[in-house]
């Protein structure tokens, strides 16, 4: 191995937590869409079984309401989907990037990687359980609203490293070139 393939496999050993993460999160939204092609019925129903299960204390014996909230709740097992492939991969990228950068050190490479991974699991996720919560909880703002404490950390940790790897491109590439050991 070269010396510059072996900096650049220790830099993404630096991130291999975040970058474990984000592939994780790929296979989430990939393994949904399987889902989806294999048990989209059944995964309907369950929902509808859902608010089924509460129409007469939740919907007040709305069935139509109940169903509305079933087919909306479909719709954010899509997103959980879409944000899990979406997501995902824009952080194993944002990650890889990282480790192609000279000056963070390892520890900041750790740390940014890890919430890149984290949050992108987290957001993810959240949209699986926001699907899953919503019939019974009469809507899909009330499962939203329950499950804040995963989604606005999650999208935190997205956005701060997001930002941290934009400043840390813009500094490694457009600054004044690190001295040479």
């Amino acid at each position: 191995m070269t010396h510059a393939n072996k900096d650049i496999h220790t830099r993404l050993r630096d991130a291999r937590i975040g970058a474990a993460l984000a592939v994780l999160t790929i296979l989430f939204g990939f393994g949904l869409g399987g889902a989806f092609g294999a048990f989209e019925d059944a995964l309907k129903a369950d929902l509808t079984a859902r608010g089924q299960a509460v129409v007469a204390t939740v919907y007040g014996g709305d069935e139509a309401k109940a169903k509305s909230v079933a087919d909306r709740s479909f719709n954010y097992y899509k997103r959980a989907h879409l944000h899990g492939g979406g997501i995902g991969g824009a952080a194993l990228g944002l990650i890889v990037l990282l480790a192609l950068l000279r000056r963070p050190t390892a520890m900041v490479r750790r740390v940014i990687a890890g919430a890149l991974g984290v949050g992108a699991f987290g957001y993810s996720l959240f949209w699986l359980l926001a699907a899953r919560a919503a019939p019974t909880l009469g809507g899909t703002d009330a499962a939203k609203e329950s499950l804040e404490w995963l989604a606005v950390p999650a999208a935190g940790l997205l956005l701060l490293g997001l930002v941290a790897v934009l400043v840390l491109t813009l500094v490694d590439l457009f600054g004044r070139p690190p001295a040479e050991a």
